[in-house]
């Protein structure tokens, strides 16, 4: 595939789909943020990606205030059996 006709592409579905005109390069970001979220582990991030070290897929992605509530809450979990809100829900009906 040649880069250019990449980029085309890329700008003619930002452009079809009615959203703001964005990098091509952000979008990469956007997905390997949105995989970890999504609790893909960073090694599949790094093989969809194409990255040849997890450090480089290190830098596309950054820890979200989600993904440190996540781990905060399964440590809660692990130390003190502290149900989630979900659990506490379905236990006090």
């Amino acid at each position: 595939m040649e880069p250019h006709d990449d980029w085309a592409d890329w700008k003619w579905l930002c452009k079809a789909a009615g959203v703001r005109d964005a990098r091509l390069h952000d979008a990469r970001h956007t997905a390997a943020i949105l995989l970890l979220e999504q609790g893909v582990d960073i090694s599949v991030v790094q093989e969809i990606l194409g990255h040849s070290t997890l450090a480089v897929t290190k830098r596309y992605t950054h820890v979200t205030s989600r993904l440190a509530r996540e781990a905060a809450e399964r440590m809660s979990r692990a130390l003190w059996d502290v149900p989630d809100d979900d659990e506490a829900v379905t236990a006090e009906k």
